[in-house]
C-alpha cells in the first residue's frame, strides 16, 4: 500500500480567508522588518571582519578539543572547520581557524596568535608551528561582501521576475516575486530575532531558497495556467483552488522529504552548517506556505485574463491554396 500524505481528490478552499492569509503575511514581514531595525542581524566573521588560521597537524584533529582549548582566550565568535584535499599526505591534517576582529583592533595581534599556538599545541601535541597560515579581513572588505551579497539576492529575485514574465503574465510575475520577497525578509527576520550568526553562508541558503520557493510556484502557476483553458466560466477563485488542490500531494510530499533530509543534517551536522540548514528549514516551510496563500493569493487579487487559447495556426490561409 502506497504511503499518502494527502488525498488526491482534496477539494480544500484555500481562498475562503484570503484576506486572513495575507494579513498573517504583512504582519510577520512588520515583525521581521522591526527586529532588523531594532537590533540588526548577528553578522558572523564573514561580514565583520576577522583573522582567519590555517593550522596543520600530524594527530587526527579534534574540533571540539580545539574549542575548548581556546575558549579560555575569550575570542570572540570562532569558527573551525576541518579541511580535506586529496594532495594531502597521509598525517597532514588541516583546519582552518576564523576568529572575529578583537575589539579596538582590525586584525588579531602578533602576541595574540602566540597565545592561540600555545594553547593548540596543548591540546594537540601534533600541532605544528608557526601557522603555514595567518590571513586578516578588515571591515572595508567586510562591507563590501556585504554590498555584493544584498546585490546578488536583488538580482536573483530580478531575474525571476523577468522569468515569470515571459512564461506567463505579468500578474504571475507580481504574485511570484511577491512570494519570494515575502520568504527573504521573513527568513532574514528570524535571523534577526533569534540573533542567530548570519554569514555568507546563510546568502547562499537565501538563494537557494529563492529557486526553492520558485520552483514550488511556477508548479501551481503551471497548472492554473492548464486549468484555465480548461475551465473558461468558472470563476477565477474556483480555478486557483482546483489547480491548488491538484498540486497539493506533489507540493506537501516534495516539502516533507526536503525537510527530513534537512532535520537529519541539522541533528547530525555539527556546528558548521547548522546555520545554513536551519535557514533552509525555515525557508521550505515559508516557501510552501507562500506558493499557496501568498504567490496564488496575489495572483486572485491582481487577476489575469481568462482566454488561453492557443492560436490556430490555420486562421487566414484557408484560401492559401487557391489559384487566382
Amino acid at each position: 500500500m502506497r504511503l499518502k500524505l494527502i488525498r488526491q481528490d482534496t477539494s480544500f478552499d484555500f481562498f475562503s480567508r484570503w484576506k486572513l492569509w495575507l494579513g498573517i503575511s504583512a504582519l510577520m514581514v512588520v515583525i521581521g522588518f522591526a527586529s532588523f531595525a531594532i537590533q540588526g542581524l548577528n553578522f558572523g566573521i564573514d561580514f565583520r571582519g576577522g583573522t582567519t588560521i590555517r593550522t596543520e597537524s600530524t594527530q587526527p584533529v579534534d574540533i571540539g578539543v580545539y574549542r575548548e582549548a581556546l575558549a579560555p582566550l575569550e575570542l570572540g565568535d570562532i569558527s573551525i572547520t576541518e579541511v580535506f584535499d586529496v594532495t594531502f599526505r597521509a598525517d597532514q591534517n588541516v583546519t582552518q581557524i576564523r576568529i572575529e576582529a578583537q575589539e579596538g583592533d582590525e586584525a588579531v595581534q602578533g602576541q595574540l596568535i602566540q597565545d592561540i599556538g600555545v594553547a593548540l599545541k596543548a591540546a594537540d601535541p601534533g600541532m605544528v608551528l608557526p601557522f603555514p597560515a595567518v590571513e586578516s579581513v578588515g571591515p572595508k572588505v567586510s562591507g563590501e561582501l556585504i554590498k555584493t551579497a544584498a546585490l546578488a539576492v536583488v538580482l536573483a529575485i530580478g531575474a525571476v521576475l523577468i522569468y515569470i514574465w515571459l512564461r506567463f503574465e505579468w500578474q504571475f510575475a507580481l504574485g511570484a516575486v511577491a512570494a519570494l520577497i515575502h520568504d527573504v525578509i521573513l527568513t532574514i527576520g528570524v535571523f534577526s530575532e533569534l540573533q542567530i550568526k548570519f554569514d555568507l553562508a546563510i546568502i547562499a541558503a537565501l538563494l537557494t531558497i529563492v529557486g526553492y520557493s520558485l520552483n514550488d510556484t511556477v508548479v501551481v502557476f503551471d497548472r492554473v495556467r492548464e486549468n484555465l483553458r480548461k475551465y473558461k466560466k468558472k470563476p477565477l477563485n474556483e480555478v486557483l483552488n482546483i489547480s491548488i488542490n491538484e498540486t497539493l500531494s506533489r507540493t506537501l510530499m516534495t516539502s516533507v522529504t526536503t525537510l527530513l533530509a534537512l532535520i537529519a543534517l541539522y541533528v547530525l551536522g555539527g556546528d558548521v552548517i547548522r546555520g545554513f540548514v536551519f535557514a533552509m528549514i525555515w525557508g521550505v516551510i515559508v516557501g510552501t506556505y507562500s506558493s499557496v496563500f501568498v504567490a496564488s493569493t496575489i495572483l486572485l487579487w491582481l487577476g489575469v485574463k481568462r482566454n488561453w487559447d492557443k492560436p490556430d495556426p490555420n486562421v487566414g490561409n484557408q484560401y492559401a491554396n487557391i489559384d487566382a
